[in-house]
């Protein structure tokens, strides 16, 4: 083959196509102006504009039971609220700078108010001590826009099981289940009848189709059978609660009439298939060691208290830190390639060999 000689034009002239020759030139022009600062769009970087967080205030607050407090947002200049769906969650950020997730738990429709319910956890990381403490009408804070990791699918049967605070999420799947006729059951479990949030909303929703099972009436924690046994034939289960009681859910799930499960935790998920590595403070700091069981976060916030975190479960992003040197295992649900590449980590889900030692900028 001749490589040096240019087939015939598309008439069979022994020249070049003119058309094909402009169309070469101007493709040799075009691609590299394409990558220029002013015409690259590379769909992994953020907007040049970020989305403004909201601005809410406290309109009403209602004690719920002994430990639960009812909290009602709207905007301050009475606008409307982004919309949402039920399963959303809102990530505060509190007066002291913690940021938390809160399930949406009041009406979809309404695009004037938002409202979730907080237990008080005084063992906890501080966050719903002060939503407790701090928050009363006419407080202002901010937040970001309602999210979503556990969208109602509104399949024809459900079963929504709820223990103790996860009837945050279900409570509003519950309305939107009645609103358009589906047949759904809703369990709500805890220890006794005056630690279950939002009974009486419930039973107004519809008596026949909603539980209240306590520990102190029946004798205990009910097992994952006992809970799946209210579910109708081929249901969808969408359950919110502790671990033990999602653990026991997932254990008795084959043997029930429900086809398929959807779940929330409280917190993150319990470890597995952990091994024990280390992280270090710092190029020149010290290490501590992360036993199988436990998170890196864990034992940094032991070192470091005011580590900022909220999820556990790796896709908020709060408790991102810069990795320094070491081979991490990344398991969050939130980096992308590049932010790894960069050094981005999340200690709350991330994890490393067993023997590695991950430096971090700390």
């Amino acid at each position: 083959m001749d490589l040096s000689t240019p087939p015939p034009d598309l008439y069979g002239r022994p020249r070049a196509d003119t058309f094909i020759r402009r169309l070469t030139v101007f493709g040799d022009r075009y691609s590299p102006a394409l990558g220029g600062p002013l015409l690259r769009r590379n769909p992994r970087r953020p907007l040049s504009r970020a989305t403004p967080r909201l601005q809410l205030v406290v309109v009403a607050r209602r004690q719920l039971v002994s430990d639960v407090i009812e909290l009602t947002f709207s905007d301050p200049s009475g606008g409307p609220l982004p919309p949402w769906q039920p399963g959303a969650h809102l990530r505060l950020a509190l007066p002291s700078g913690r940021e938390r997730h809160y399930s949406l738990c009041g009406d979809p429709a309404d695009r004037l108010r938002y409202r979730i319910a907080v237990r008080q956890l005084p063992g906890g990381g501080g966050g719903s001590v002060e939503v407790h403490d701090a928050l009363h009408p006419g407080a202002r804070l901010t937040a970001r826009r309602p999210r979503n990791g556990f969208a109602f699918c509104a399949e024809p049967a459900v079963l929504l099981l709820a223990g103790g605070i996860g009837i945050t999420p279900l409570l509003p799947m519950a309305g939107e289940a009645q609103r358009h006729g589906l047949d759904w059951r809703l369990v709500h479990v805890g220890r006794s009848a005056d630690t279950l949030p939002y009974a009486d909303e419930l039973r107004a929703l519809d008596p026949h189709r909603v539980v209240l099972r306590t520990d102190d009436e029946h004798g205990g924690v009910p097992t994952g059978a006992e809970l799946l046994a209210h579910a109708p034939r081929g249901a969808a289960v969408y359950c919110c609660g502790p671990a033990p009681m999602l653990a026991a859910v997932q254990r008795a799930l084959d043997g029930s009439p429900a086809a398929a499960l959807h779940f929330e935790r409280f917190g993150a998920a319990p470890i597995t298939d952990g091994e024990p590595f280390a992280v270090r403070l710092g190029a020149d700091g010290r290490a501590l060691d992360v036993p199988a069981d436990r998170s890196a976060l864990d034992v940094l916030r032991e070192a470091r208290p005011d580590l900022p975190y909220s999820c556990h479960q790796g896709f908020c992003g709060t408790c991102e830190v810069r990795l320094l040197a070491g081979r991490p295992d990344h398991r969050d649900r939130r980096l992308t390639p590049e932010q790894r590449a960069a050094g981005a980590l999340l200690p709350c889900v991330s994890r490393a060999a067993e023997g590695e030692t991950l430096v971090l900028d700390l």
